[in-house]
């Protein structure tokens, strides 16, 4: 029996691919424009790290994390998310140091949860995410939020959804985990094993549970807004000004939790509204975690960020009908007539490929018919023939495809004319 691609994961085959890039390109340009600088960070790290950084409580490190022992008796962990390895990084290099703040970083990779695979959600899977790390500044939140929206907008998609919600400061979550403790403590018993152990560790995660999450206590539960003291009423009013002022829609819901423990204030999701998307409908979320960085060792730094999935923005693009511009073509195809022409032919193609053009030829010995019926197969706008008389008369017939136009350039001077023609044909 064949052996086959383990379950939760796929294969990105050539078709497909084109697509990632396009996606990815897109949203990398988007942060270069918006100052943001890639970082590239360990698919394996410590597995302290993502108990320190995304919280025992979570779903992720209390269930979903690919940990394993190497030959020296480590633990270490498929990284899950992004966040934790770049803040880790951030306090490793001392980038709080640097002379430009706040220090503004993307990255672009895949993760790895042990979750049961659906649509929409693998084993491995890829997150592209941003993290600004140093400014309190709402207008950052704002600028965060405006850039993920921004990506899904350039690429096409309208059926969104932003839902925004405060967490607020230290201060405001204790009395928010006080009155939530008072108000499902007397009923706890009726939850899941999970929220049951939650309850007194952290019971904002009861709020994100999928198991419970019909509970009439869940409709009920006491509202973070009700909460925030005077200074984190006045940030996340501030944040919902700067989107009024960008003129990006939005929806605030006091339910929204997230499901990692390190936010604070701003917190949000964009979702997809396009029928037939599923009942997975999250594409991207994010939000602040000013104390992270302290967590991890390093100095009191607040921080942004958002990761969003390349996978379910994939399927909106599917949902909403939406044909990426990738079709594959080709710039010439190189066609020899016998075999005295072959080493001229491949000399002619090497020629081509220096100078930038993308080229190619036959390699499965077809004739001169079935070489011109590849040529179209591959999209070519040009097709270079070189047959024993061109080769004697040291020159290259040259028709283009699209016009069926043909002109007869120079061997010996071909590159330069053929760039004349190439040129010609865009305009």
């Amino acid at each position: 029996m064949a052996i086959q691609i383990p379950r939760g994961t796929q294969d990105i085959l050539p078709g497909e691919v084109e697509k990632w890039n396009y996606i990815e390109n897109t949203a990398k340009k988007i942060c270069e424009n918006y100052q943001y600088r890639e970082i590239r960070t360990p698919i394996f790290e410590y597995t302290e790290l993502f108990q320190k950084g995304v919280g025992d409580t979570t779903d992720i490190v209390q269930k979903e994390m690919y940990t394993f022992r190497d030959r020296g008796d480590r633990s270490l962990t498929l990284r899950p998310e992004g966040t934790a390895p770049v803040v880790r990084s951030f306090i490793e290099h001392k980038m709080f140091g640097n002379a430009v703040q706040p220090v503004k970083l993307y990255y672009n990779g895949p993760m790895f949860r042990y979750e049961r695979p659906q649509a929409g959600r693998f084993r491995q899977f890829v997150q592209f995410g941003v993290e600004a790390l140093g400014s309190e500044d709402p207008a950052i939140d704002a600028e965060v939020i405006s850039m993920a929206m921004e990506i899904y907008q350039q690429l096409g998609l309208k059926n969104l959804k932003l839902v925004i919600n405060s967490l607020g400061d230290k201060e405001s979550r204790m009395k928010h985990r006080e009155a939530l403790i008072s108000h499902f403590k007397p009923h706890i018993g009726e939850f899941c094993t999970d929220c049951q152990n939650r309850l007194e560790k952290n019971p904002l995660r009861i709020l994100d549970c999928k198991k419970d999450h019909d509970h009439p206590l869940m409709k009920t539960a006491p509202s973070i807004l009700d909460y925030l003291n005077e200074h984190s009423k006045a940030y996340f009013d501030q944040v919902l000004d700067y989107l009024n002022a960008l003129g990006i829609a939005y929806e605030v819901d006091s339910t929204l939790v997230r499901g990692l423990d390190y936010y604070y204030h701003t917190c949000f999701e964009i979702m997809s509204n396009a029928e037939g998307f599923g009942a997975i409908t999250t594409l991207c979320g994010g939000g602040r975690y000013n104390g992270l960085v302290q967590e991890m060792g390093g100095p009191e730094t607040p921080g942004i960020g958002f990761a969003l999935s390349i996978e379910r923005l994939l399927a909106a693009l599917a949902a909403e009908g939406i044909e990426l511009p990738v079709a594959r073509s080709l710039d010439c195809y190189v066609v020899a007539i016998g075999d005295e022409t072959k080493t001229a032919a491949f000399k002619l193609l090497h020629a081509l490929r220096s100078e930038g053009f993308s080229a190619d030829k036959d390699y499965m010995g077809r004739k001169v018919k079935a070489q011109f019926k590849a040529a179209d197969r591959v999209q070519a706008k040009f097709v270079a023939v070189i047959g024993e008389d061109e080769l004697k008369e040291n020159k290259v017939n040259v028709r283009n495809m699209a016009t069926g136009e043909q002109k007869e350039l120079p061997i010996d001077g071909f590159i330069s004319e053929f760039k004349k023609m190439a040129n010609m044909g865009e305009e």
